[in-house]
């Protein structure tokens, strides 16, 4: 199977080429379309800031290719945002495949005892995809973020955390998810293996 994890100068790629080896998969990492393009499978990850990361995605000409691949595709933490139609950092105009906005998870008069950004262990439930097959409801994942994607049709899992949020999208082949699944332990791995075999 070959599967490639986009390079754009985001984030995480090194722990999600862990994740895969640990299943037995070698990756390609790449920035080339044609690559890119002709891969059974691909890889969106992404830390980092929304509007540089999409910079960077623009600047190397993989916006437009991103947006027209027909294979299953996986956003994972800032790679799902970029998927959605608009983020509030730094005002940032996404890919528009998943019809919601991302916005902070708390707005600036927050004053609650939650920790922003929402950083650790949190669960997730109303599991409504084949990503989540033989993951129970309230399985444990693992976050880091300040922001994330409203609820949505699209939405196909939610953490709440200060308020709902999706903690996953899912439209046609393309796939997101907010949290780490390479970082998710048992529950995480299961996300991957889910992805790999749709």
């Amino acid at each position: 199977m070959n599967i490639v994890i986009i390079k754009y100068n985001a984030g995480n790629v090194a722990s999600v080429q862990f994740a895969l080896e640990r299943l037995g998969i070698v990756a390609n990492v790449s920035d080339d379309a044609d690559v890119i393009s002709s891969a059974d499978k691909v890889i969106f990850p992404g830390v980092g800031e929304a509007s540089s990361a999409m910079r960077s995605l623009k600047a190397a000409g993989l916006d437009s290719v991103v947006k027209n691949l027909q294979q299953p595709v996986l956003g994972i933490c800032l790679g799902m945002q970029l998927l959605c139609a608009h983020s509030e950092e730094g005002d940032t105009d996404g890919l528009g495949i998943f019809d919601t906005r991302v916005r902070r998870i708390a707005n600036g008069d927050y004053k609650g005892e939650l920790k922003i950004p929402h950083m650790g262990w949190n669960s997730i439930i109303n599991l409504k995809s084949r990503l989540y097959k033989g993951v129970p409801e309230e399985t444990f994942v693992y976050y880091v973020h300040g922001y994330c994607a409203d609820m949505c049709a699209q939405t196909n899992a939610v953490t709440d955390y200060i308020r709902p949020f999706s903690a996953g999208l899912e439209k046609n082949n393309f796939y997101g998810v907010q949290f780490h699944p390479e970082k998710s332990g048992v529950g995480g791995e299961m996300i991957i293996r889910n992805f790999l075999d749709i």
